[in-house]
């Protein structure tokens, strides 16, 4: 059974008592949000993660990471050291996005290896092969792009993106709008160029009931893609976004009475003052199905910074009620990200997460933080170490000071050092 037939009967799957242990709230709430399409739990019937992670209303803000191999560097090596990495900075999720190499190994291994939820979009791959088979992606068949979806979902992934509300309609109002940015999404471009080539309806909406089918067998989470998100500030909450929402809206409420888990995925760039209006627009257009986004950046102007620009705009989303931030590294829109990237990316992801988490009243998020506020009081370094987001930037900024237990911006003149013997 899957996770929502268990919880419609009633009853509490291992996972749930995971989630609700880990989350700090009672069993019959995960229950309750799983069976109405609230929450949703990634976790395959295949791979099953240790790290058991669940997304949705009243439960912490996730944070996932993306990792892959591409046409130009495709080292399995080098992505399970970012995988890693991913793991040690706490993400809850990963998703393989590979392009390159033996895309087969690479996936396999990331699954092996990883103790928290995997997510892949399967039509990259699919896109990529029939590019290997000297045809073009237009050329792929619709069986293929299923035989892709179901690859993966046989492999042992936990969720998969699927760009199911890229559609002869949606492509019409896009062409409508006018756009100056287009179609940034890889799965919503490779789509809109099959449908345009062939006149044919988007298979992955045409036979959504056959999607469904595959998801549910292996309990697999439908991450049901954005592939027109905005790729610029200009082009945020327009027509041929918001068509899209709406139709992956009614998608997700047959996915759920099928008993099939399915999350909305949303932009993007977006300006700072549109940003609430979003989540607030998708939440209701989607009966609050969680909400997984991309940031958002709320700038365009600072390539090699947009892990910055998204957190700003992941804390503001997660506030207002998004559920799940996908992870912007500094190298976003410039080049594959390295080691460094990651850690710096993933970083930057959780503390937009936890601000989130204090902003919507998370139990225990505010916790952590009056922890740390008493551990500086007392210049307690080793204590702020255990509660720090990036404990190796204490130590690397410590061993640059004298040793003692103030810090070398203030020194002797320490405030909270000199006014305790008077305040306690």
């Amino acid at each position: 059974m899957t996770q929502i037939e268990i919880a419609r009967k009633g009853k509490y799957s291992r996972e749930m008592l995971a989630v609700a242990k880990s989350e700090n709230v009672t069993k019959e709430y995960v229950r309750t949000g799983v069976a109405a399409g609230r929450i949703v739990i990634t976790s395959s019937l295949i791979h099953k993660p240790k790290k058991v992670c669940g997304i949705g209303k009243g439960l912490r803000t996730k944070v996932n990471v993306n990792i892959e191999t591409s046409p130009d560097r495709s080292t399995v090596k080098q992505e399970l050291a970012k995988l890693k990495v991913a793991i040690e900075c706490g993400a809850d999720a990963v998703m393989d996005l590979s392009t390159g190499g033996d895309m087969d190994k690479t996936r396999a291994l990331i699954i092996k290896n990883s103790p928290i939820a995997v997510g892949t979009v399967p039509i990259y791959q699919a896109s990529v092969e029939a590019i290997r088979k000297c045809k073009s992606v237009v050329e792929m068949t619709p069986e293929e792009m299923f035989a892709g979806i179901e690859k993966h979902i046989k492999d042992g992934v936990d969720f998969i993106t699927v760009h199911c509300g890229v559609t002869k309609e949606t492509i019409g109002r896009l062409r409508k709008e006018g756009r100056i940015a287009n179609i940034v999404s890889r799965g919503g471009a490779f789509l809109t160029e099959w449908i345009m080539h062939n006149g044919k309806e988007n298979p992955l909406f045409s036979e959504y009931d056959y999607l469904l089918e595959l998801a549910k067998k292996y309990d697999v989470t439908l991450s049901l893609g954005d592939g027109f998100r905005p790729g610029c500030l200009a082009d945020a909450t327009d027509r041929a976004q918001v068509q899209e929402l709406i139709i992956l809206g009614e998608l997700a409420e047959r996915a759920l009475k099928a008993g099939v888990q399915a999350m909305i995925e949303g932009p993007g760039h977006m300006p700072i003052n549109q940003i609430e209006a979003n989540i607030l627009l998708q939440k209701r257009l989607c009966h609050e199905a969680p909400f997984y986004v991309l940031g958002p950046l709320v700038t365009d102007i600072a390539p090699g910074y947009d892990h910055i620009t998204s957190a700003i705009g992941g804390a503001i989303a997660g506030t207002a009620g998004a559920d799940f931030l996908c992870y912007v590294t500094p190298a976003e829109h410039l080049g594959l990200p390295d080691i460094n990237d990651v850690r710096e990316g993933t970083i930057a992801s959780k503390i937009a997460a936890h601000a989130a988490d204090i902003g919507k009243g998370i139990p225990g998020a505010m916790e952590l933080d009056k922890r740390m506020a008493f551990y500086r009081k007392n210049l307690d370094w080793d204590n702020q170490k255990k509660y720090a987001l990036d404990p190796a930037k204490i130590t690397k900024y410590r061993k640059s000071g004298k040793g003692d237990n103030t810090c070398t911006m203030c020194g002797e003149f320490c405030a909270m050092k000199r006014i305790t013997k008077y305040l306690g």
